[in-house]
């Protein structure tokens, strides 16, 4: 099947065959013909399955169909997501898919001024592309208006439950019209996820393109066991011997992923880290520095990893490996994209095995062990929590009882320094007495 069988109207296909795309994937052959007919979509999908273009390409032809009447723009689609990369990718995607019609898209997300966003939502959008908490912030300036919103996207669901967003999403919900069109997508079902589908959702259309939480079959998969501490040394190793064109490592803490940039220039490999704490400049430039190859390795935490979209992305390497094993099945999902092959390396420590085996249950496969391994496990066991309570009470009492006697010490010479300053002066003052007695 080609685009053309969607019954797509040719400003939309002419964009189409601009990007390059011939035949449409599962998710959009599956998708676009519902979502054109009005109906509501659950849509559960892997990350680089084309996703974005199987809801982005009917809402801009059933609003360029409709015609935006009015002497003043309103909003009649808002697309809900996760991240500001993925807000940032997404506009871009309409504006791609959509340049050849007269609509009006924007993203709005922290990190940034509101004032730019605040003005472009006063001149008029057709489309809003907006992460919950700048969009909540806006809602309660009354800085933007939802009232005439017909489709409503809500993307990357499981990750907006991942990161603490589900009550501003339900917040945004009972902001916008009852009567409306929804398209929800999930790369993973929990419970959580499957309860507010069933809020929200009216009789909708189940696309399931591939298994829940399934990892792409494609993705060549395995894990080196070794020790926290050689983890670094492992990962150079890695950059220096293998054929390694372009590398996305995820660590667990932002701290671990700055570590890591400083651990790599003082080997001569340029990197950089994009996480919570970088502005958005910051992580938008380590990104496009990222795509443009001027650096070949970008070390993400979990909150950027649904923001990040590389064509053609050789390697993920999971520096920790997640305790979620759904998080698992999100970072190896950046590398093997739009059906090309990609290698996704673990390292696991002895404490992270636990994690090795609920992912190993999720994804229904067993991840192949390194042997030519030049930093092997050694630490093969974990204190019982017990045991580490009263090592740790051992040693804060080792440390506050040397600390203790170095301030004993300290004081000890302080007074002896006084005393014998004392002890001068005097012996000072009766020689001036006696030169004074026998002058």
């Amino acid at each position: 099947m080609n685009f053309e069988n969607l019954n797509l109207i040719e400003p939309i296909l002419k964009a189409l065959k601009d990007e390059g795309y011939i035949k449409p994937s599962p998710i959009q052959e599956r998708a676009i013909p519902p979502v054109l007919q009005g109906r509501d979509l659950l849509g559960c999908a892997q990350t680089g399955t084309g996703k974005t273009a199987a809801f982005a390409i009917p809402i801009i032809q059933k609003i360029h169909e409709q015609k935006n009447k009015g002497s003043r723009r309103q909003i009649q689609s808002l697309i809900l997501t996760p991240t500001r990369e993925l807000a940032v990718q997404i506009a871009d995607s309409f504006l791609s898919y959509g340049k050849y019609t007269k609509l009006k898209y924007y993203a709005i997300y922290g990190g940034v001024s509101q004032n730019p966003q605040a003005e472009a939502l006063r001149r008029g959008i057709d489309v809003l592309i907006a992460t919950p908490g700048r969009l909540n912030d806006l809602i309660n300036q009354r800085l933007v208006n939802l009232e005439n919103i017909k489709v409503f996207v809500l993307d990357e669901a499981d990750r907006m439950l991942d990161m603490g967003f589900i009550h501003d999403v339900k917040k945004i919900i009972s902001c916008i019209p009852k009567q409306r069109q929804t398209l929800f997508f999930s790369a993973t079902m929990p419970r959580e996820i499957t309860d507010l589908v069933n809020s929200i959702l009216v009789d909708p259309v189940k696309v399931e393109v591939t298994p829940v939480s399934s990892t792409v079959d494609i993705i060549k998969q395995s894990v080196y066991f070794t020790d926290k501490v050689n983890k670094n040394k492992l990962l150079l190793h890695l950059l220096e011997n293998e054929d390694i064109s372009s590398a996305l490592v995820f660590t667990r803490t932002k701290h671990e992923a700055d570590k890591i940039v400083k651990f790599l220039a003082s080997a001569n490999i340029k990197s950089q880290a994009i996480h919570g704490d970088k502005s958005q400049n910051a992580r938008q430039t380590a990104l496009n520095n990222f795509k443009s190859g001027e650096i070949k390795v970008l070390i993400a935490t979990d909150i950027a990893a649904r923001g990040i979209d590389i064509d053609e992305l050789s390697h993920v390497i999971n520096y920790n490996l997640p305790n979620i094993p759904e998080t698992y099945v999100h970072r190896i999902g950046r590398t093997g994209r739009a059906g090309l092959g990609g290698t996704a390396i673990s390292f696991c420590e002895y404490e992270e095995k636990p994690y090795l085996k609920d992912i190993q249950k999720l994804i229904k496969k067993t991840i192949g062990i390194v042997e030519n391994n030049p930093y092997p496990m050694m630490i093969n066991y974990v204190l019982p929590k017990a045991e580490r309570t009263q090592r740790k009470v051992k040693i804060d009492k080792a440390v506050k009882q040397e600390r203790t006697e170095r301030i004993e010490r300290k004081e000890k010479s302080n007074k002896s320094f006084n005393e014998g300053n004392s002890q001068n002066q005097y012996n000072k003052k009766r020689k001036r007495k006696f030169n004074k007695k026998f002058k």
